[in-house]
């Protein structure tokens, strides 16, 4: 059988075997070659403990145990040491030299120079010693004769790197070195940086509340002594530590429990400044069954899995909010192929079975996930499947449009979150975040402020805890993120994330009075009228938001260049258009105070890509309902009802109205005319009446223009033009009744003059010939007084309808008339 015995650097594994004569074998496999190389070769069965080869493949150190303590006594061997650690000449196989020859177990491992290096004239290796001590050895090496040795071939020099160790952990991948030291009050971790130039630091520093044995050493990802290790994880405390891309620092511990039903396990974010301790009641519990939680490092994960029992995986980079974790029962936290038994997680989303020797690759499957998403019932795991499905993976475009699809069909069953708030959000930071750094700090993640569901069984307590101290100088990746992330908790991180409150406030405070302005003038005239305008908002500004609003579109463009199967895009929409411009504004301002670094032009990218990535995504839920239900590409035909497919496509933009609102977002141009239109045609009038009057549904110049022309004037659709009409606001309402050739809608535009002059009256003197009305004069003295009254506040220049000519005094005198003849019955010439 093969035994996994370490993993290097650059992901080859160490694994040995036993030969047919009792000798035991040593080899490497190569993961991206799928290569397997023999190393090197004992005449006798030994147990190897450990065991490192260098970079370049010329040295082998090995540690194993010669003789059990039985053995000694019957064979007479006390003189003999019962570990032995050999450093090995293996290019070509040449001289073996002894580094310890002790009673206590020795640990070995090579450090790795950066990638890329393939030749070095010296090598390095480490030595964990069960008397509590790091020692590093500096091997310098020669090539002879097309060999490979050691220059020295006295004493290697050695450096002490660490003393008085209880517990120590090495990263291999990262060439780190995490160990625990006792103090007085707490015990402290402490992390050693090994760097391509042969140098080591103490780097990191953070005091941990959490007991350790210190009786016995425990070491992890130090090599695999299967029957010591089992033993010695049954008696002392599981802990792990692990770290992300993102500069998460995580120290996941379960102390050993003496309830039979329940287990603990602690989760320490140091780069959040608190852990989160959970309490979970076993199902069943059998005698045989394990009892120790087994920790993975899933990079934006961290699991925590007790085979049949529960699958926990926690997100590394948001652990404030429980919602954003996922715990599973049952068969749910199954994991294919893997064993009931004691594993550990050496390198991220791998596993290795510590009873066979065996490695696995674990990763997250996007089709359970997909499945979980779609038969969960709980808010919870829906929300927390959905998060993960678009941290972890790309999103292809089939599985977008199936997590699309279940959005649809579960808006209403969704009570404590919005499906679509949290889908736009968490896209928008999964696409933005990952181009820029420290962009995961100050964009939204979550629509969410808080959350008080519970996970059934499990109980969480949250402590805070001090923040590690680090010591470095220009040091990148991880150290670099992992101290942005330390100084985001020092200035109180959740207030740097982005929020649309005063997004909110500055939008209805301009909306109102800048659509007015627009809608009265084309927007080429826009800045002129302003101008003429003081207690207008400076118009330098206003120009820059419209302008933003035309950046985002002119982006958009080049990024969907084919013909849209949904009709937006396709209107000028100034409201939304004031909205996208704020919004990049103040996008632009909140990035530039804290990413100064990262220089304008590309913030002003960032910005552009943010909102233009928010439309897209909008447009994109649209198409995939478009066609789901097979809609046309225009359904702007109101002579007849909507299908079924129609109602669903309205609710669900109604729900994502809904979501804008919520969350002060803009909406692609023409969604509102679209939404209208379906309004139209899917709803009775009572009811598209009220959605009108409660603001669910928008009147816009482009559908309400098309109403009015294409409707046909019969009772009913007349009924449907007048209330309408008497529902536009009164800026698009001078501009779109001319469209409606009818006595009522002459009636009310006459109305509307009549009261607007009237208003306007007051004490005002008017001394100015009456103007030609009527070729024929009227002798009717009330409507003679009238107008003679209105031609005289008309004179003053006072006029509401300065872009529609045919609407003054003759107008109403004439509107008048006609009312009165057909109440009479008579017929007007």
């Amino acid at each position: 059988a093969l035994y996994v015995v370490n993993v290097e650097r650059n992901g080859k594994i160490i694994y040995t075997w036993k030969g047919n004569q009792k000798d035991t074998h040593i080899g490497l496999y190569d993961l991206q070659m799928k290569q397997n190389e023999h190393l090197y070769m004992f005449e006798r069965d030994l147990r190897i403990i450990s065991c490192s080869v260098n970079n370049e493949r010329t040295l082998l150190a090995v540690s194993f145990r010669q003789y059990t303590e039985e053995e000694r006594v019957s064979q007479l061997l006390q003189s003999v040491s019962k570990y032995l650690t050999l450093l090995i000449e293996i290019h070509p196989i040449n001289n073996v030299r002894v580094l310890k020859a002790v009673d206590s177990c020795v640990r070995v491992q090579f450090l790795y120079p950066v990638e890329g290096r393939n030749t070095s004239t010296e090598s390095h290796l480490l030595l964990v010693s069960e008397d509590k001590y790091i020692e590093q050895v500096d091997i310098p090496v020669v090539e002879e004769h097309h060999k490979v040795v050691i220059q020295n071939s006295g004493q290697l020099p050695r450096t002490r790197v660490a003393d008085d160790v209880i517990w120590v952990q090495w990263d291999m991948i990262e060439q780190r070195l995490f160990y625990i030291v006792p103090k007085e009050s707490k015990n402290t971790l402490k992390c050693v940086q090994f760097y391509p130039d042969e140098n080591f630091t103490t780097i990191l520093e953070s005091h941990l509340d959490i007991s350790v044995n210190d009786t016995q050493l425990k070491l992890v990802n130090f090599g695999y002594d299967y029957c010591e290790d089992q033993d010695v994880a049954s008696k002392s405390l599981n802990l792990q530590i692990f770290t992300s891309k993102a500069g998460g620092l995580c120290v996941c511990c379960s102390p050993a429990s003496d309830i039979p039903d329940e287990i603990m396990y602690s989760i320490y974010f140091l780069h959040k400044g608190y852990n989160k301790t959970f309490t979970v009641s076993l199902e069943r519990t059998e005698s045989h069954q394990l009892k120790e939680v087994a920790f993975m490092n899933l990079d934006y994960y961290v699991a925590a899995y007790l085979p049949g029992q529960f699958l926990h995986l926690l997100n590394i980079q948001h652990p404030d909010l429980l919602c954003y974790s996922l715990f599973l029962t049952g068969e749910d936290a199954r994991i294919d192929t893997l064993p009931n038994c004691y594993i550990r997680s050496p390198l991220t989303s791998t596993v290795l079975d510590c009873h066979v020797g065996r490695m696995y690759a674990v990763s997250i499957s996007d089709s359970a996930l997909l499945r979980l998403l779609q038969s969960s019932k709980r808010d919870s795991e829906r929300l927390a499947a959905l998060h993960c499905a678009l941290l972890c993976f790309r999103l292809t475009e089939d599985l977008e449009m199936q997590i699309i699809w279940w959005i649809s069909e579960n808006l209403s069953t969704c009570h404590s979150f919005d499906p679509i708030q949290e889908f736009i959000v968490a896209s928008l930071y999964c696409r933005m975040c990952a181009e820029t750094q420290n962009l995961d700090k100050l964009l939204p993640y979550t629509s969410l402020l808080d959350w008080i569901g519970i996970i059934p069984g499990v109980k969480c307590s949250t402590d805070i805890i001090s923040l590690p101290v680090l010591e470095f100088q220009n040091s990148k990746g991880f150290w670099e993120k992992l101290n942005s992330n330390l100084e985001s908790v020092k200035y109180a991180e959740p207030h740097l994330h982005y929020h649309s409150n005063m997004l909110r406030r500055e939008w209805h405070n301009l909306s109102e009075s800048v659509l007015i302005d627009l809608l009265l003038c084309s927007f080429g005239d826009f800045c002129l009228f302003t101008n003429q305008r003081e207690e207008r908002r400076n118009t330098a500004y206003l120009r820059n938001v419209f302008e933003n609003a035309q950046k985002v579109l002119s982006h958009l463009d080049t990024w969907d260049s084919e013909e849209r199967l949904v009709p937006l895009f396709q209107e000028e929409d100034y409201q939304q258009q004031l909205l996208m411009g704020l919004m990049v504004a103040q996008l632009k301002d909140h990035l530039m105070r804290h990413l100064q670094y990262v220089g304008k032009k590309k913030i002003d990218q960032i910005v552009l890509d943010y909102v233009a990535n928010l439309l897209n995504l909008v447009h994109r839920i649209m198409k995939e309902v478009w066609r789901r239900y097979q809609l046309h590409s225009c359904i702007f035909c109101f002579d007849e009802r909507g299908s079924a497919g129609e109602f669903a496509v309205f609710h669900i933009m109604s729900r994502i109205l809904e979501a804008a609102n919520g969350m002060c977002m803009p909406l692609p141009p023409g969604f509102h005319t679209l939404h209208l239109g379906l309004g139209v045609r899917c709803l009775p009038l009572h009811t598209l009446l009220h959605y009108i009057d409660t603001g669910v549904l928008h009147l816009t110049e482009t559908c309400v223009r098309k109403l009015l022309k294409d409707l046909d004037n019969t009772e009913k659709n007349e009924k449907l033009k007048f209330s309408i009409v008497m529902r536009l606001p009164e800026a698009l309402g001078q501009k779109v009744r001319q469209c409606w050739n009818h006595p009522i809608n002459a009636h009310c535009i006459a109305q509307k003059y009549v009261k607007f002059l009237l208003e306007k009256l007051g004490n005002r003197q008017c001394n100015r010939p009456v103007p030609e009305r009527l070729s024929v004069p009227i002798e009717f003295l009330p409507l003679n007084y009238l107008t003679n009254t209105l031609a005289e506040i008309e004179n003053q220049g006072v006029h509401p309808y300065d872009r529609q000519d045919h609407v003054n005094v003759r107008f109403v005198e004439e509107t008048a008339l006609k009312h009165t003849m057909t109440l009479l019955g008579l017929k007007y010439s």
